[in-house]
């Protein structure tokens, strides 16, 4: 019996050492960007995903106004004195007071989530098309929406008493969502201002949550960055997340250094969980990190053309504010689906953020948006899901650009906005309004166009039952769709060639 075992340990080793031989060693990412690069890949999970959830939830949606920078801002008489007398600053000493007699830290036990249903969100994301949903995990403010080991403020020990990550975890495992995180701890120490020493964010017992003292402005000290990385491998060691997403803070000069090693100890944990994960950087574009090594996150903003390599939009479903605010004018379900087309077009996804309240209810205007998105990727997902971006992002005259907020400048699309996709062999176009007759042109299909060489041998509505005539001419595939419109958002065309 010895000798068999003897024999089968030896012909292990020999197999181990023959895939070594071949190169077959196992991965380990070094805390180098050539080891990282020769390595990693962006998973194809995500380029397929194309849309997800952002949430942002916590301490700040109590007072239900301006916005989810509400304790910047209680702090800071110059932030946004555009909004009069409902800025945080006034609205916090007309309603609540001075900060030395009612500070941020009292907002803790007033959010209390008793209405959160981890299950029923998650049901409500994936009923409106998104694939994977990234909750905030600890927003500028320092309050973490999980079970922290390394602050008393935390959902577990305060305000809700449970552990809000640990359920939207295993809400998504369950429903087939991939589920992801986001940090924006980075900025906490320079987040709070401290100009009248009777405000709490100046007392050093609640250092813990107002941030650490600090020398130079905007750049970290060496006891910051200890804290900040034990807490952003905390969440990544508890919740095993297939996604990770940073804010500013982390472009700032002190925190280079963690870069390679916050990159190299996410993607090692990556192999070690038996996951292809996502590392996404919203100041990526200053730039942070090299760009084909984790995934662009442009706020509010969108490419003008292809990019290289998966990219992803995050924007809200409210025109003014990240996290709940009561007065929040939302946008509409079609402007949204058109978004979504038009990065998905260009090889992006869109990370659409939601912002419960503080009782875990989500606002119905909100809910009734994803309910309609969710009703048009139902019809139409094959142009959105799996694709990957054709010769050219599309036709028309919509133009976008990187950087924030430059959705604020554009203007509802048109019928002659076209959007392409393709899949398996097959061009969608998608036109992101409808003509008054029913009648289109894409004109990058026009006979002898050098786009596609190929002939046209089939189109079909994808958006509707309306029978279509359709020809391919020298000014473009003209379609007849011989109807009324088929609802208020994109519509769709699936295109097949002749071999």
């Amino acid at each position: 019996m010895m000798y068999y075992k003897f024999k089968f340990l030896l012909l292990s080793l020999l197999v181990t050492a023959g895939s070594v031989a071949l190169g077959q060693e196992k991965k380990h990412y070094t805390e180098d960007w050539e080891s990282i690069r020769s390595q990693y890949e962006i998973p194809a999970w995500f380029r397929d995903a194309k849309f997800g959830i952002f949430l942002h939830w916590g301490v700040y949606a109590v007072p239900e106004t301006s916005s989810e920078k509400y304790p910047l801002g209680m702090y800071d008489s110059n932030w946004r004195k555009y909004e009069g007398e409902n800025n945080p600053y006034n609205y916090q000493r007309r309603v609540y007071g001075e900060p030395s007699k009612f500070g941020y830290k009292d907002f803790v036990p007033q959010f209390k989530a008793e209405k959160f249903d981890a299950n029923e969100w998650v049901t409500l994301f994936k009923d409106a098309g998104a694939r994977y949903v990234v909750p905030v995990a600890e927003h500028h403010d320092g309050y973490a929406m999980y079970d922290s080991k390394f602050t008393r403020w935390n959902v577990v020990n305060t305000g809700p008493k449970k552990d809000i990550m640990r359920d939207l975890a295993n809400a998504c495992k369950v429903q087939g969502v991939k589920f992801g995180v986001s940090s924006h701890f980075a900025f906490n120490q320079f987040y709070y201002k401290k100009t009248d020493p009777s405000w709490d964010t100046a007392d050093p017992q609640y250092a813990d949550l107002y941030g650490l003292p600090y020398e130079k402005e905007g750049e970290p000290t060496p006891e910051f960055l200890k804290l900040w990385w034990n807490r952003t491998t905390d969440i990544i060691d508890q919740y095993q997340p297939d996604l990770i997403w940073f804010d500013y803070g982390l472009d700032r000069a002190g925190f280079v250094p963690m870069h390679k090693k916050i990159l190299a100890y996410y993607y090692n944990k990556g192999l070690e969980w038996n996951k292809e994960v996502v590392f996404q950087d919203k100041n990526m574009k200053y730039p942070s990190f090299p760009e084909d090594l984790i995934v662009l996150d442009l706020e509010r903003g969108r490419m003008d053309a292809i990019f290289k390599y998966p990219w992803q939009t995050d924007t809200s479903i409210g025109k003014r504010s990240w996290g709940y605010i009561k007065d929040e004018d939302y946008k509409t379900s079609d402007y949204l689906l058109d978004e979504l087309v038009d990065i998905v077009s260009k090889n992006g996804c869109l990370l659409l953020n939601v912002g419960p309240k503080a009782d875990g209810t989500i606002a119905e205007e909100a809910r009734q948006i994803l309910t309609e998105m969710g009703a048009w990727l139902e019809v139409n997902g094959e142009v959105v899901y799996d694709t990957r971006p054709w010769k050219i992002f599309g036709e028309g005259p919509t133009k976008v650009s990187q950087g924030n907020h430059s959705e604020k400048n554009n203007k509802d699309a048109g019928a002659e906005d076209i959007r392409f996709t393709t899949k398996n062999g097959v061009l969608y176009a998608t036109a992101l309004g409808w003509p008054e007759d029913g009648s289109f042109i894409i004109k990058s299909l026009a006979q002898g166009n050098p786009n596609e060489s190929r002939k046209i041998a089939k189109v079909e509505f994808i958006s509707g039952k309306n029978k279509i005539h359709w020809k391919q001419t020298a000014l473009g595939l003209e379609i007849d769709t011989k109807g009324q419109k088929p609802g208020p958002a994109a519509y769709a065309f699936r295109i097949t060639f002749k071999d």
